[in-house]
C-alpha cells in the first residue's frame, strides 16, 4: 500500500506554512512573519476527493547561503525532491520574481520531475495579472492561488490527485512485507545483510549510512518475503537535521508499504522518544508490531533480565502494550530466524477473522458482568451485538443504543477482552461504535 508523498517547496516566506496547515486542516506548522521559521519538518496525511496523500512542509530554501541553517534546509529540499510524487513549488506575487526563486526552478528542472508552480497570495483578481510574471520561470501551468483565503486550492489539488489511486487496497503481490525501521545506527542494515546472508548495504559505525531504502527478497523455506531496508544518509558531512528528516521519510514510508514492521531498539540506552514515535506511526498505519531489541549480546544479563527489560518498556509504552518482543544480535545472528517466524504468523494474525456467533457468544456475557459506564444524563449504555470487518487488520463493530457515550477507559477495557479471549498479538486493531 503506497501513499503518494507531495513535498511543498520555496523559499523562505513565500506561505508553505499556511498552504499546509489549509490542506491538512489544523495548525500543524508554526506560522510567523520571520523569514525561514520552519526549522523542523512538518508531515501528515491529507486527502482530497477521496485520495489520501502524505503531505510534507519544508523549510525555505536559501540557496548559495553560507548560512548553516539554510544549507541544511537546501539540503532537506534536495531530499524531499528525490523522495515526492508531486512537488508543489512556492512563489510570492507580492515581492515578484526572485533570483532564488530562479535558483530553484533550475534544481527542480535539472532534477528532471514534474512540478506544480504555485503563485501565492493572489487573493483577489488584481494580482492575477503581476502572476503572469512567472512564467518567465519556463512552465507550462502556472496556480494563481491564496493558501490562506483557499482561492484556486481546489483546481490545484485536482490536478495534483489524478494520477493517485482512489483506493488503497492491499496491493496483489501476496508476499510478505516486513520494513526494518528505527533509530539511526540501531543496526538495521546489520540485520537485513545478517538475514539475506551478503552485504547488500553499506554499515559501518556513522549513524545514517545507508542512502537509500534496499527492498530486498529473501527466500526462507521455499517462501518469498520482501525486507524494506530504511535509514538515512551516506554522506557523512551532511548536518544532523537532514539525516533526521531522510530517516522519518524513509520510515513513514515503509511503515506504509509493509504488513509488518520490526521497529529495532538498541538495547544499551532501551527506548527512546523517537523510538515511541516510530511505534506510534505503525500503531497509527495498523500494521504489524514486532520490537526488536538488538545488540543483546552486549548486555550483562542473568535469567531475569530479558522479563525486567520488558516490563520496563512496556511501562512506557502503555496501551501498545500487546506487541511482540524479541531479543537479538545482529551481529551474531541470535534469534534472527526466530524474528521471521514471529512475523509470519503476525501477518497471519492480522487477517484472522472470528465467526460473528462466537463473538457474541463469548464477549456479550462479559461485557453484561462489565458493563459500560451511564451516559453524563444517567442514561445506561448497552452493547448489544457485536462484529468483525476489515480484510487486511482487525475492526470490531460495537452496536449499542449510545455509541458516542462510550467511555475511553472502557474502550479499553473492551479491546484488553479481545486479545485476553482471542491473542492478536503484534496486531494493532480498531473499534468501531455504531447505532444498533
Amino acid at each position: 500500500m503506497k501513499i503518494p508523498l507531495v513535498v511543498i517547496i520555496g523559499r523562505p516566506n513565500v506561505g508553505k506554512s499556511t498552504l499546509y496547515n489549509r490542506l491538512v486542516g489544523k495548525r500543524g506548522a508554526i506560522v510567523d512573519d520571520i523569514s525561514g521559521v520552519t526549522r523542523d519538518r512538518n508531515y501528515a496525511e491529507a486527502e482530497w476527493a477521496g485520495k489520501k496523500y502524505t503531505l510534507i512542509d519544508t523549510g525555505g530554501y536559501v540557496p548559495a547561503s553560507e548560512n548553516v541553517f539554510e544549507k541544511a534546509i537546501k539540503e532537506q529540499v534536495e531530499i524531499a525532491i528525490e523522495e515526492a510524487d508531486a512537488i508543489l513549488f512556492m512563489v510570492d506575487v507580492r515581492t515578484g520574481l526572485n533570483p532564488m526563486d530562479i535558483d530553484i526552478a533550475n534544481m527542480l528542472r535539472t532534477s528532471g520531475r514534474d512540478f506544480y508552480l504555485l503563485v501565492n497570495k493572489v487573493d483577489s483578481a488584481s494580482y492575477e495579472i503581476a502572476a503572469t510574471e512567472f512564467y518567465g520561470l519556463g512552465v507550462e501551468k502556472i496556480y494563481d492561488v491564496s493558501a490562506l483565503g483557499g482561492r484556486n486550492i481546489g483546481d490545484l489539488l485536482d490536478d495534483v490527485t489524478s494520477s493517485f489511486d482512489e483506493t488503497y487496497s492491499e496491493e496483489t503481490d501476496t508476499r510478505l512485507k516486513i520494513a526494518i525501521v528505527g533509530r539511526p545506527n540501531v543496526g538495521k542494515s546489520s540485520l537485513t545483510n545478517a538475514l539475506l546472508g551478503e552485504e547488500r548495504s553499506i554499515v559501518t559505525d556513522i549513524p545514517g549510512t545507508t542512502r537509500d531504502s534496499i527492498n530486498s527478497i529473501l527466500k526462507y523455506y521455499g517462501e518469498e518475503i520482501i525486507l524494506i531496508d530504511t535509514a538515512g544518509l551516506r554522506k557523512k558531512k551532511r548536518v544532523q537535521e537532514s539525516i533526521e528528516f531522510y530517516s522519518n521519510i524513509r520510515t513513514l514510508k515503509a511503515i506504509g508499504e509493509c504488513d509488518v514492521a520490526v521497529v529495532m531498539i538498541d538495547a544499551q540506552p532501551g527506548l527512546e522518544k523517537q523510538d515511541q514515535k516510530i511505534i506510534d506511526e505503525v500503531v497509527r498505519w495498523k500494521k504489524g508490531l514486532v520490537i526488536a531489541i538488538n545488540k543483546w549480546d552486549l548486555i550483562e544479563k542473568d535469567s531475569k533480565t530479558a522479563a525486567g527489560y520488558e516490563r520496563n518498556m512496556f511501562e512506557k509504552l502503555g496501551a501498545v502494550n500487546y506487541a511482540e518482543v524479541i531479543f537479538i544480535s545482529a551481529l551474531t545472528k541470535q534469534r534472527i530466524y526466530k524474528l521471521l517466524e514471529i512475523c509470519k504468523n503476525i501477518a497471519v494474525t492480522r487477517k484472522f477473522k472470528i465467526q460473528t456467533n462466537k463473538l457474541n457468544d463469548d464477549l456479550l456475557p462479559l461485557i453484561n458482568a462489565n458493563p459500560p459506564p451511564a451516559t453524563r444524563s444517567g442514561r445506561e449504555v448497552k452493547i448489544k451485538y457485536i462484529t468483525q470487518m476489515g480484510d487486511y487488520y482487525p475492526i470490531f463493530a460495537f452496536f449499542c443504543n449510545y455509541p458516542k457515550h462510550v467511555a475511553d477507559n472502557y474502550k479499553r477495557f473492551l479491546e484488553n477482552l479481545i486479545r485476553k479471549q482471542y491473542g492478536f498479538k503484534g496486531v494493532p486493531m480498531t473499534l468501531s461504535f455504531k447505532e444498533k
